[in-house]
C-alpha cells in the first residue's frame, strides 16, 4: 500500500478506536450516553462566551470514558442532595484552544496551546450545580468570569454562593476530581499528564458513535 494511503488509513483507525500515543489510549465518549439526564449548556457552541464567537459546531460534550463514568457517580450523589450537574465544557479540540489563546493569551485562564490544555486531553470539565428541576442556584460568578471572585477559595461572597460552591467541590473531589485555583467551575481528573493532546473535531466524534 502507498505510504500516504497507509498513513491516512491508520489516522482513520485512530479516530474510530481511540487515539494511541506512546501506548496511552484515550477513548472519548459522548457524556449524554453515560449520563442521559445531565444538563448541557455548552457555551462555546454559541457566541455567549469570552471570545464572542461560535467555536463548536454542535452543543455536545465529550470526555475521556473514565472521566465520564466518574462524573456519573458525582451526578448520582448530587441527586441525593437535591441537585444536578450542568456542564459548560468538556473535551476541546486543540484548534479551538488556539482560537481561545488568540482572544485571551493569559495562562491563568487559558492554557497555552503549545503545551495543550487538560481540556484538549478530555480530562477536564467545566460545570456547576442546579436544582433537580434545572433551576439555577446562586454561585460565585457566571461561567468564564475571569476575576478574583471566580477563584475556588474566594471568601467575600454571599453565603449561598459559598455553600453551593462547597457542595460542588466536595462532591467532585469525593470521586477523584481536582479543582483549580483560578476557576471554581473547572475540575481536572487524574491521569491526564500522560495522555495525548487531541484535535479531533466534534463531527468525527459524532460519526464514531
Amino acid at each position: 500500500m502507498h505510504t500516504g494511503r497507509m498513513k491516512k488509513y491508520f489516522v482513520i483507525l485512530a479516530f474510530i478506536w481511540g487515539v494511541v500515543v506512546s501506548g496511552q489510549e484515550t477513548k472519548l465518549v459522548n457524556v449524554k450516553d453515560i449520563i442521559p439526564d445531565i444538563i448541557l449548556d455548552i457555551r462555546y457552541a454559541t457566541s455567549d462566551n469570552f471570545t464572542g464567537k461560535v467555536l463548536y459546531p454542535s452543543p455536545d460534550c465529550f470526555l475521556a470514558e473514565e472521566v465520564a463514568l466518574a462524573l456519573k457517580n458525582v451526578q448520582d450523589d448530587l441527586k441525593k442532595q437535591g441537585y444536578r450537574l450542568k456542564i459548560f465544557d468538556g473535551y476541546r479540540p486543540l484548534s479551538v484552544q488556539k482560537e481561545m489563546w488568540k482572544a485571551l493569551p493569559d495562562k491563568r485562564y487559558v492554557a497555552n496551546p503549545e503545551k495543550g490544555s487538560v481540556h484538549n486531553r478530555g480530562y477536564a470539565v467545566d460545570l456547576t450545580i442546579v436544582k433537580l428541576n434545572g433551576t439555577p442556584v446562586t454561585m460565585p460568578t457566571d461561567f468564564d468570569e475571569f476575576s478574583i471572585k471566580a477563584q475556588s477559595d474566594y471568601k467575600d461572597l454571599p453565603p449561598l454562593a459559598i455553600k453551593h460552591r462547597e457542595i460542588l467541590q466536595k462532591t467532585m473531589m469525593k470521586y477523584g476530581f481536582i479543582p483549580i485555583k483560578t476557576e471554581w467551575w473547572h475540575f481536572n481528573y487524574p491521569g491526564y499528564k500522560n495522555k495525548p493532546v487531541l484535535d479531533i473535531s466534534f463531527g468525527i466524534l459524532k460519526i464514531r458513535r
